[in-house]
């Protein structure tokens, strides 16, 4: 019996960077969230790969981050008389959030989280 031929797959297009706005550079696909009532979208700060030691952690051993940058507010809750309530956080700013808080999803290859306003704990000042 004669050994069948398999067709042979194109190689893949390269990938293009990822185009940068503004001044957080926020990804494009990013800038197009909008996030409802008093929630908030929080791009992680990238885990450690190595203790201060020098020891490489494994994707296991990595502790999950508890601080972030805010790409994206919503608009406020609308408390009980119909007013909304003003968001203490604005985009851009750099905040410490609860450890188990929100929800994770990953949009255009990029980790992002939504929480709501009470998890964030607090803004860290630079």
């Amino acid at each position: 019996m004669a050994p069948v031929k398999t067709p042979r797959r194109a190689a893949a297009p390269k990938t293009k960077p990822v185009p940068r706005t503004g001044a957080g550079h926020a990804p494009m696909a990013t800038s197009k969230l909008r996030p409802l009532g008093d929630r908030v979208v929080v791009k992680p700060t990238p885990r450690e790969e190595m203790t201060k030691s020098g020891i490489v952690l494994p994707d296991t051993a990595k502790e999950k981050p508890q601080e972030g940058t805010i790409i994206a507010v919503g608009p406020g809750r609308i408390l009980d008389d119909g007013t909304r309530e003003a968001m203490d956080v604005k985009q851009g700013h750099k905040v410490l959030y609860a450890k188990y808080a929100g929800t994770e999803f990953k949009l255009d290859g990029e980790e992002l989280l939504i929480v709501s306003q009470k998890d964030v704990l607090a803004i860290v000042e630079e």
